[in-house]
């Protein structure tokens, strides 16, 4: 009962944070808007990464697909999508605040279960890879999607899309944003906690740790590959759309498919938190991005050689990341291995 009482309190205690935080920090609601969007990264990536041990570099594909899915949406609903790209959304009127409300609240799941759907497709032939396979394979996922999107001219090819910009009448901009990304966080975390939790967390932790073992005792792996990866997918989607009309311009390249940064950074966050565990994700997308604006606010023209190193730092100093630090530390407070265990009065 104390360990349940102390998560209540601890959970409590996170979310009267993050609600007090756009309104005592008014100057920083894009950075904190941010910051979830990185948490889910980390959290979503390790998913296949961390517990199931299937280090994926693509997973930037399923929020780039999400991103576009839900502009196509929100402008498909009242208006001729090519019409509207082909010029930019300028010859376009403002969306209404219903308009752009009704346009996100349809965009956003279509987006996550689009994208849900594109991962269970690929998994049918990606998930058959393992190791450096599977990575490779996910990489050119990723770099295929930009280039298809950078032709694509429905959905403006290398010019761009300008999803629904965000109407006056909604109030700040920052503040709904924030709160949309932390609604999407808090549901993803607590979806994963539950998974975790059950048959579904033994079952990806079995294909980590031996998944020919898996298979012979008559788990059927692909299918828990295929889930895995599709939840994975689905939060990755339904943040892309709101995401998209945050930044107010959606670039193939460097926005939604955007490998060489966000993508990168999913795998970076996971390892400097701690892989395979529920709250690694979170304490190293934190970390990390405050770093990253500390670097861009008071080193800039050197924030990349900055971030650069601090990526070496990452992999080199902390393989097994914060929680696995501890853990080895403090394994009383954050779990031991079976081996250190009291024998029983029959051993």
């Amino acid at each position: 009962m104390t360990r349940v009482r102390n998560d209540y309190v601890l959970y409590g205690a996170i979310g009267v944070a993050a609600i007090a935080a756009p309104f005592v920090f008014p100057s920083f609601q894009i950075q904190l808007s941010f910051l979830w969007l990185m948490i889910l990264f980390a959290m979503t990536w390790d998913i296949m990464g961390g517990q199931m041990g299937y280090n994926s570099f693509g997973n930037i594909l399923y929020f780039g697909v999400g991103m576009y899915v839900s502009a196509v949406v929100q402008v498909g609903l009242f208006y001729d999508v090519a019409a509207y790209t082909s010029a930019a959304g300028a010859n376009i009127q403002s969306f209404t605040p219903s308009q752009f409300l009704w346009g996100l609240a349809l965009g956003m799941p279509v987006a996550g279960l689009a994208a849900a759907v594109l991962a269970a497709v690929l998994g049918a032939g990606m998930l058959g890879l393992r190791g450096h396979y599977f990575a490779i394979g996910t990489l050119g996922l990723g770099i295929l999607a930009a280039e298809l999107a950078g032709a694509w001219d429905y959905i403006g090819a290398g010019s761009g899309m300008v999803p629904p910009l965000f109407p006056d009448g909604l109030g700040s901009r920052p503040r709904f944003f924030y709160f949309v990304l932390f609604g999407i966080v808090v549901a993803a975390f607590f979806t994963l906690r539950w998974l975790y939790s059950g048959r579904f967390g033994l079952a990806i932790n079995a294909i980590r740790d031996d998944e020919d073992k898996a298979e012979a005792m008559g788990l059927h792996t692909r299918r828990y590959k295929t889930v895995a990866w599709g939840v994975s997918a689905f939060f990755l989607g339904l943040a892309g759309g709101p995401v998209g009309a945050m930044i107010g311009f959606i670039d193939p390249r460097d926005t939604a498919f955007a490998g060489t940064t966000w993508g990168v950074f999913m795998v970076l966050m996971a390892i400097l938190g701690g892989k395979g565990t529920i709250w690694g994700p979170v304490i190293g997308a934190t970390i990390f991005h405050v770093t990253q604006e500390l670097f861009w606010t008071f080193l800039l023209g050197w924030q990349r050689v900055a971030m650069g190193a601090l990526i070496v730092l990452i992999v080199v100093f902390f393989p097994q990341g914060i929680m696995g630090w501890l853990r080895e530390r403090m394994p009383e407070r954050f779990g031991h291995r079976v081996e250190d265990s009291p024998a029983g009065p029959g051993d």
